[in-house]
């Protein structure tokens, strides 16, 4: 089992299922992200996907209590031996949750009538930030340190695309529709590229430096 946890009988089915929880829940928010896009990106009405949002992202939510739960319990049967692999679930299973909030803050965009239809960069994005959702899911499970550092590398350039973003619109040198909704957008799309990027560092990263990832690339020591 990776971060070291012990194992026993008794707390294999456990430590199984806070793992199975984990990918549930990222699949979770790809859906989620994926109808909120949809509704940005397709002009899907967002109150025919409103209920599905809700319920996919309260799974989410449900989720990330049983993990705690379950923590809880192994730590009480395996005593301190495994509190550093216990931290590293308690901050990851916070970054999954966290996904699925900032499809909901897009939903919300859509909701305020913001269309990004006429925006072929934002139909690329979507459709990159999804599929890393679900790689992350992927990569994670097996603990394939390569492709984890690989795909961070790429988070890294995808987080100073959304910054250059933002400063365009705010600097008033992207004058098209929508500029407010648009830096919005991409402000939301960064912190799930974030979140992302810190339940990758679990792989590759020592628990002291497990959000490294989250901070821009320019402040990192």
């Amino acid at each position: 089992m990776a971060f070291g946890f012990k194992r026993s009988t008794s707390s294999d089915d456990r430590l199984d299922n806070i793992e199975q929880i984990i990918q549930r829940m990222l699949a979770d928010d790809r859906i989620v992200f994926d109808l909120a896009m949809s509704i940005l990106l397709d002009g899907v009405d967002w109150k025919t996907v409103k209920r599905e949002i809700k319920a996919t992202d309260q799974r989410v939510n449900d989720g990330e209590r049983e993990i705690r739960r379950d923590l809880v319990v192994h730590a009480s049967v395996v005593g301190a031996i495994d509190t550093p692999a216990i931290l590293v679930y308690m901050s990851i299973v916070k970054d999954i949750e966290r996904i699925g909030d900032y499809g909901k803050n897009l939903r919300d965009l859509g909701r305020d009538g913001v269309e990004l239809s006429d925006f072929p960069a934002w139909r690329e994005l979507r459709s990159e930030v999804s599929q890393m959702i679900a790689d992350t899911a992927e990569i994670f499970a097996a603990r394939d340190h390569e492709r984890a550092t690989e795909l961070l590398v790429r988070g890294d350039e995808l987080l100073d695309q959304f910054d250059a973003a933002v400063s365009n619109l705010v600097r008033g040198e992207d004058d098209r529709p929508y500029a407010v909704g648009r830096a919005l957008a991409a402000r939301y799309l960064k912190r799930i590229v974030a979140h992302l990027t810190n339940v990758l560092s679990a792989v590759v990263m020592p628990i002291d430096r497990l959000d490294y990832f989250d901070e821009d690339p320019e402040d990192r020591e």
